[in-house]
């Protein structure tokens, strides 16, 4: 780890060259806000650390989330590091020790930036922190202009004997909670090209065939950068004409859920091609879909909602307006699931009453299909079965649909609420009762999927059945099992809204069952000629 004594030395350098500037000892400094610390190096002028305040990590006591990954960067490199097409002059320039000025926010417009004192190595943003070193040949500059917010502006030059030098900021070593959510595989490297967000999952990083040498996106890209399930890291050009982007992968030994796994972990840097100085804007935060509608260009699209984004924005914005009244999130999205069920009990009303007519004709819709089941399905007159099956429908007014259209309605809103329930930051470690202490994790011990799985079959049971096919029925049955063995590794937040929406079907289904039950069955009487 780099020390804390600061010292400087400048020698002259060859006539015509650039001033050789150094540092002489490491140095570690600190930025603060309300938001975030963040402890730099001169070593290289990277990130060691990049804490945020109002997040926590799973460590026991819990601290303050860090969004590097200590031990892959002091193998792979920090963040804030540099890429260079020269790889000796990249490793000198992430190597070096640079001097260290500092210059707060009534001074920056002045240039009045003064060397750091001995004895202090922590400031409160806003402050400039700007490194600088030079060797008499090549000549590296960073600024880092640090805001209260998550926003901050990334200013590189680098130049070779004078002639300026293409570069890129890198953010090296991996990104984001590495424990429990498995960033390694969950970590994504993104890019908006023409209003378009592309997402390369690991698999994708780096060249095909050697996925450690970097891959070129070229620019002009509107912003790119690294995120993972709830956190992004975003590089946003400003006044730069064409922000490129790189990304790689590498392997390296990270610690999940407290055990040692090799996995891959993704780098990216964003930077110029033209040999002209950076000037970069960042994002560096949480994926609140709030913070990213301030951001300009708006990366609201981080939060991924899919196709259902037209209905998950929506049903968020009714989640966190239900929180400012129920302050448990647990609760609120019981009261969530109670409205979205009420409100779609009219159509399940309608499904009801389909599913009425289908049984009344059940017996008869059976003999028909008695009668052509020794046809195979591309025999003709399996055409004729269909003609007198749908004859039936028409007879008594049935929509063979009708049973199943508010089951296809619902769908888009549940696949909404998987979205949402899955990648809200408000529901990161929202405990709710006894042992559910993170709606956005699994439950540990299964109970809300397995009771989703029990009352999901008791629902099952109580309704009836509109195929008259013994297979089909069978399949219905075991739907519930199916169901449970997918939602094990759903979120608790999810499961519970699955689980609660179930104990109102079952009441639901129990008030229609008594209020407007259905015919008893009875045997269809086959026509004489039949």
């Amino acid at each position: 780890m780099p020390g804390t004594a600061q010292g400087t030395t400048a020698s002259a350098a060859k006539p015509g060259s650039v001033p050789v500037m150094r540092a002489a000892t490491e140095k570690v400094v600190v930025v603060e806000s309300p938001l975030y610390r963040v402890e730099l190096s001169n070593r290289g002028g990277v990130v060691l650390s990049w804490k945020l305040k109002k997040y926590l990590d799973d460590d026991k006591p819990p601290k303050p989330l860090d969004l590097v990954n200590h031990d892959s960067s002091t193998v792979l490199g920090w963040p804030f590091s540099l890429t260079l097409q020269d790889s000796q002059l990249e490793s000198q320039a992430n190597s070096e020790l640079y001097q260290v000025t500092t210059a707060h926010s009534g001074a920056q417009a002045a240039g009045d930036a003064s060397p750091l004192p001995s004895n202090s190595n922590e400031f409160e943003a806003p402050v400039s922190v700007i490194f600088h070193f030079s060797d008499g040949h090549i000549d590296v500059t960073k600024k880092l202009n640090f805001t209260e917010d998550y926003q901050l502006t990334v200013e590189t030059s680098v130049s070779l004997d004078g002639k300026p030098l293409s570069a890129g900021v890198a953010w090296r070593g991996g990104f984001g909670d590495k424990e429990v959510y498995h960033a390694s595989q969950l970590v994504t490297v993104f890019y908006s090209q023409t209003g378009k967000l592309n997402l390369l999952q690991y698999k994708k990083l780096g060249v095909n065939g050697n996925q450690t040498q970097p891959a070129l996106q070229p620019g002009p890209l509107e912003f790119a950068g690294i995120e993972d399930q709830f956190f992004a890291a975003t590089f946003i050009p400003d006044g730069l004409a064409n922000m490129s982007l790189w990304h790689w992968t590498h392997n390296h030994s990270v610690i999940v859920d407290g055990k040692p796994e090799d996995q891959p972990v993704a780098e990216m840097a964003a930077g110029s091609q033209q040999g002209e100085a950076l000037r970069l804007r960042l994002f560096v935060g949480p994926k609140d879909l709030a913070l990213l509608s301030k951001v300009q260009p708006s990366l609201e699209g981080l939060v991924n909602f899919g196709f259902t984004g037209v209905i998950a924005k929506p049903l968020l914005f009714i989640l966190q307006w239900l929180h400012r009244y129920i302050s448990n999130w647990g609760w609120t999205i019981i009261a969530l699931t109670l409205i979205i069920n009420f409100a779609l009990f009219p159509l399940k009303m309608k499904s009801w009453r389909s599913m009425q007519k289908m049984q009344k004709v059940a017996p008869e819709i059976r003999s028909i299909q008695d009668r052509y089941k020794k046809y195979s399905m591309n025999d003709p007159r399996k055409r004729k079965m269909n003609e007198e099956v749908m004859a039936v429908y028409q007879r008594e007014g049935i929509n063979p649909m009708g049973s199943c259209l508010p089951m296809l309605f619902q769908m888009p809103i549940w696949w909404a609420l998987w979205r949402v329930l899955n990648g809200a930051i408000e529901l990161r470690h929202a405990p709710f009762l006894g042992w559910i202490h993170d709606l956005s994790a699994k439950d540990p011990y299964y109970i809300l999927p397995i009771a989703m799985a029990i009352t999901m079959y008791l629902m099952t049971k109580m309704t009836p059945q509109t195929t008259v096919d013994p297979a089909q029925q069978k399949m219905m049955a075991l739907m519930p099992l199916m169901f449970a063995a997918f939602f094990f590794t759903m979120s608790s937040g999810l499961n519970l809204y699955m689980f609660t929406s179930n104990i109102v079907g079952v009441g639901q289904q129990y008030y229609l069952n008594r209020a407007q039950p259905l015919p008893p069955k009875g045997k269809f009487k086959k026509k004489k000629n039949e």
